[in-house]
C-alpha cells in the first residue's frame, strides 16, 4: 500500500509540476493567449504567479511531495497547507470547468498545460486524498487557518486589479462587470471555499473510521 501511495503522490507532483512549467514556458515566450503578450516579461511573470490556478498547483506540489518520501507525513503547518491545497485545487477545477473552459480555445502546448493544471492535477489530488489520506489530519482550527491563503489571494487580487486595471479572471474584473456582480461572485467563492473546507473536515473524520491512517 505504501508503494502505491508513493506512486500516486509522485504522479500528482509530476503532473502539477509539468503543467506549471509548460504554462511558465508559454508565458516567458510571450505566446500565451491568456497572458497579454504586450506586457514586458517581468509583468507577465508577475501576472503568472498571480493566477489562482498556478498558486493552487504550487501548494499541491509542496504538500504532496513529502508524501512521496513518507505516506504518513504530518505537521501543524503541513496540515493547514494540505487542506488549503485540497480546497484551492478543487476550486480551480470547478471554476475552470464551469466558468472558464467555454471562454478559451487553446491549442498546442498551452492546451496540454491547461489540461494538466486545471483537470489532471485537481483529479489526482482529490482522488489521492480520498483514497489514501493520510488521516485524520483536519480539525476545526485547521479549517479556519486553511481559509487564510485563498481569501488573502482574493482580496489582494481585487486591490491590485483596482490599482493596475489587470485582473487574472474575467469574473473578477470590476471595471468590466461592475462592483455589485463581482461582489456577488466573491461571496459565492467564499461560501464555496468554506463549504469545501468543512466537507473535507467531515470526510476526514468519516473516512478515518474504521480504516486507520497510514503509519509513518
Amino acid at each position: 500500500m505504501r508503494s502505491l501511495v508513493r506512486g500516486w503522490a509522485a504522479a500528482t507532483v509530476t503532473v502539477a509540476l509539468v503543467g506549471v512549467l509548460i504554462q511558465l514556458a508559454v508565458t516567458v515566450a510571450g505566446t500565451s493567449t491568456v497572458t497579454t503578450e504586450t506586457f514586458p516579461l517581468p509583468v507577465r511573470l508577475w501576472h503568472f504567479v498571480g493566477y489562482f490556478t498556478i498558486q493552487s498547483n504550487l501548494v499541491v506540489i509542496a504538500t504532496v511531495l513529502p508524501l512521496v518520501r513518507d505516506p504518513g507525513h504530518d505537521g501543524p503547518i503541513w496540515r493547514v497547507l494540505r487542506l488549503a491545497s485540497l480546497v484551492m485545487i478543487t476550486v480551480t477545477g470547478l471554476v475552470h470547468w464551469f466558468l472558464l473552459r467555454p471562454l478559451s480555445t487553446l491549442t498546442g502546448g498551452e492546451a496540454v498545460g491547461d489540461v494538466l493544471v486545471h483537470v489532471a492535477a485537481p483529479a489526482l489530488t482529490v482522488l489521492g486524498w480520498l483514497a489514501f489520506g493520510p488521516r485524520p489530519r483536519i480539525t476545526a482550527p485547521t479549517v479556519a487557518r486553511s481559509m487564510v491563503w485563498p481569501v488573502a489571494w482574493l482580496v489582494c487580487t481585487l486591490v491590485a486589479g483596482g490599482l493596475t486595471g489587470w485582473y487574472p479572471y474575467p469574473f473578477l474584473d470590476v471595471s468590466a462587470r461592475g462592483a455589485a456582480p463581482v461582489a456577488l461572485t466573491c461571496g459565492a467563492i467564499a461560501v464555496l471555499l468554506a463549504g469545501l473546507s468543512t466537507a473535507c473536515w467531515r470526510l476526514d473524520r468519516v473516512l478515518s473510521v474504521p480504516r486507520a491512517t497510514i503509519a509513518p
